[in-house]
């Protein structure tokens, strides 16, 4: 039996990790598991594991958490007797001695069709960009970010209405049969992985609170697809008289013959079906909002605390772009 060492900090990858318990323990011994140190959290701000230390304490799995991996980490791996290494969300890079240290190799989950969506967000990044499909990829890692050869791939279509967990779900989900159908060949040393198509790579990056801002310029159904994307954290949001709002769901309808003309951010209706608001193209409905430590809720329960005046042109600002394509300039929010 051959020894996987795993590197992960995201819940997203327990179901991978839970079958490949269950269903290749024959092929591999998953000896390890390096994850990001605790974090404080909650109220208290207290010191946490994350999700996948948890479950590796609970499987009484090693647990390695160093602030950064460096020299060592390829001497830990030949003591583990590390046989290939298996990442996902982890949130660090990789470098060529590490990467060299398992004979069989390291591979990567990542949550696009590469070599769409590179980077920290593709999950968001498909969802904001309105794409009828996403995928899982396995690749071999290099040290370039996601640009290593693909051994597989597994397609998942998107939903009109599809959120960031939703989204989640399903690509956790994904990654099953694809591991299935990989650890074979990664165990038989038959996995090389095929090369990327440079020119057709995308990008995205980390998200920040920028990313929060609601331009009245854009399409409703850019808007609406943002904010299934970034919910819970950041969100949309838009002020309104010095208070920010944040949009908890919303939804993009067409300018029909009755909308009355008026400019972007233009506050058309506000009653117990939601609030209308104009934009460049369509109408965004918001059905629920959340006002500064208030809890979101749906407009009309909203609306009964917080009048909103129709005719009022709201505030619109710019959207930060989620993604770029290989030949656009660098992303000018931190990466």
């Amino acid at each position: 039996m051959k020894h996987l060492v795993f590197f992960g900090s995201d819940e997203i990858a327990l179901p991978c990790l839970e079958h490949i318990l269950a269903a290749h323990s024959t092929l591999f011994s998953l000896t390890a598991v390096f994850s990001q140190p605790d974090r404080p959290s909650g109220r208290g701000q207290k010191l946490l594991p994350n999700a996948i230390v948890s479950w590796a304490h609970r499987h009484s799995i090693p647990v390695f958490q160093p602030q950064r991996l460096d020299e060592s980490t390829p001497d830990a791996l030949r003591k583990l007797g590390c046989a290939a290494a298996l990442v996902m969300a982890y949130g660090q890079l990789f470098k060529r001695p590490l990467l060299d240290t398992p004979p069989l190799g390291f591979f990567n989950l990542h949550a696009s069709l590469l070599p769409l969506l590179r980077g920290a967000s593709p999950i968001e990044g498909a969802i904001a960009g309105r794409f009828p499909a996403t995928g899982v990829s396995l690749q071999r890692i290099i040290p370039r970010l996601d640009a290593g050869p693909i051994v597989d791939s597994e397609h998942i279509p998107l939903s009109p209405n599809e959120t960031r967990a939703s989204l989640r779900e399903k690509i956790a989900a994904a990654c099953l049969p694809l591991i299935d159908r990989a650890l074979p060949r990664i165990a038989a040393a038959d996995a090389p992985g095929a090369p990327q198509d440079e020119t057709a790579a995308t990008f995205t990056r980390k998200i920040t609170r920028e990313d929060s801002a609601a331009d009245f310029h854009a399409s409703a159904q850019d808007i609406a697809a943002r904010v299934r994307a970034l919910s819970p954290w950041p969100g949309v949001t838009f002020p309104w008289h010095n208070v920010l709002l944040k949009i908890g769901a919303a939804t993009a309808e067409p300018f029909s013959e009755n909308t009355p003309a008026a400019p972007p951010g233009t506050l058309l209706s506000a009653d117990a079906t939601g609030l209308r608001i104009a934009t460049s193209d369509g109408t965004l409905r918001i059905l629920e909002l959340q006002r500064p430590a208030g809890k979101m809720l749906p407009t009309a329960a909203f609306l009964s605390g917080f009048p909103m005046q129709t005719g009022t042109v709201i505030e619109s600002r710019p959207m930060p772009p989620l993604t770029r394509r290989s030949d656009d300039p660098p992303f000018t929010l931190s990466f």
